[in-house]
């Protein structure tokens, strides 16, 4: 893709159809896998068709800008403006976990104890349920949506996930240690380590969401405790995996010498991106799995 300077300190891409192909590549997936939780036999085709041509997104977005920034079309303005956006992209981030989290609070402190008779609208409980629900967490709600289940433990492979992105935070800062004194090895076996952890953590991720579905009866139709524990903790799941395909494509331009010591804001906007979903982590296994 070729640029255009103007006045030598504002860039202007060429038009791109990225964005375009992003949002109708999220759009199917979305609608796909909405179809698919309602048993329409296409949803699924419509999910694979949809994370197809996101990957192509992926690997024609990524083509393009660091063949940009291989071409000089970058400098200090522009730099600035990348710096400022994954400022904002990372705070919209927070603010989206925030509503979630802010749901679990909602359910746990204020719906759950009111349904069960306390507070000015304690009433309720005997009008609607003749006092029998009994307020508790983690609980399915009145009714017990979706049967008895087994809640999600913080000892095992939640304990074990901690242990795995906190360690990958920190090969990521040792991979970044290595690139400020160009360090390529360092850099490049601080990256492997980093994404190997990540993926692990997927991994165990989907293993901890097949024995919640088949043992423990733990599924998305489990009232507030089901809903809040899969949203919170599956969002989470895809934020890493975005993380770690990002980390992927980060070690290949490392292995191709793309960064230099004073040259590298691609690494820094993942690398805070991946501290964020450490951050994001320690709050799920404080509020979600361990009180």
């Amino acid at each position: 893709m070729s640029a255009e300077t103007h006045s030598g300190n504002y860039y202007i891409p060429d038009p791109s159809p990225w964005p375009i192909i992003l949002m109708v590549s999220l759009l199917t997936t979305l609608i796909g896998a909405a179809l698919a939780m309602n048993g329409v036999g296409f949803g699924n085709f419509l999910v694979t068709g949809g994370l197809l041509l996101f990957g192509f997104l992926l690997y024609g977005w990524f083509r393009d800008v660091i063949g940009e920034n291989l071409s000089d079309c970058y400098n200090k303005q522009v730099d600035a403006s990348f710096r400022i956006g994954m400022f904002w992209f990372i705070a919209s981030e927070v603010f989206f976990f925030l509503t979630f989290f802010g749901a679990l609070y909602y359910i746990r402190a204020i719906a759950v104890p009111w349904l069960g008779g306390e507070g000015y609208l304690g009433p309720t409980n005997e009008i609607l349920y003749g006092g029998t629900f009994e307020a508790m967490w983690p609980t399915s709600g009145p009714g017990e949506l979706g049967g008895e289940f087994t809640p999600m433990g913080p000892w095992g492979i939640p304990a074990i996930n901690t242990l795995l992105l906190l360690s990958s935070g920190a090969t990521l800062t040792w991979a970044h240690w290595g690139l400020k004194v160009d360090n390529q090895k360092q850099l490049i076996w601080g990256l492997a380590a980093t994404i190997a952890l990540g993926l692990l953590f997927v991994v165990l991720q989907a293993y901890e969401y097949g024995h919640a579905y088949s043992e423990l009866n733990l599924t998305l139709g489990t009232g507030g405790y089901g809903s809040t524990f899969y949203m919170l903790t599956g969002f989470h799941g895809f934020h890493v995996t975005m993380g770690a395909i990002m980390l992927i494509a980060i070690l290949g331009r490392a292995m191709k010498s793309h960064f230099s010591a004073h040259n590298h804001f691609a690494f820094e906007a993942v690398a805070w991106y991946w501290h964020f979903v450490d951050v994001v982590w320690l709050g799920l296994f404080v509020f979600v799995y361990w009180l």
